[in-house]
């Protein structure tokens, strides 16, 4: 795939990394909207705190799978 990538002229990589970044941050807005209204609709706060709970826990696991696939 990156052997792929590398052949793409200067600007096609530039149009690329913009669809994959807005992608990224489609996905995320639309993520943190479902949060938002299922997530403890009625107290920003806590649903907040266990939004970055969940982030946390999800980061912490990734990183150890990581490590273990090293």
């Amino acid at each position: 795939m990156l052997h792929r990538f590398k052949k793409l002229k200067p600007l096609e990589q530039a149009l690329f990394f913009l669809l994959i970044g807005l992608s990224v941050v489609a996905f995320w807005r639309g993520a943190w909207g479902i949060m938002d209204t299922y997530l403890f609709p009625n107290n920003y706060e806590l649903s907040s705190w266990v939004s970055i709970l969940i982030g946390l826990i999800i980061l912490y696991v990734t990183n150890y799978w990581t490590k273990e696939l090293a």
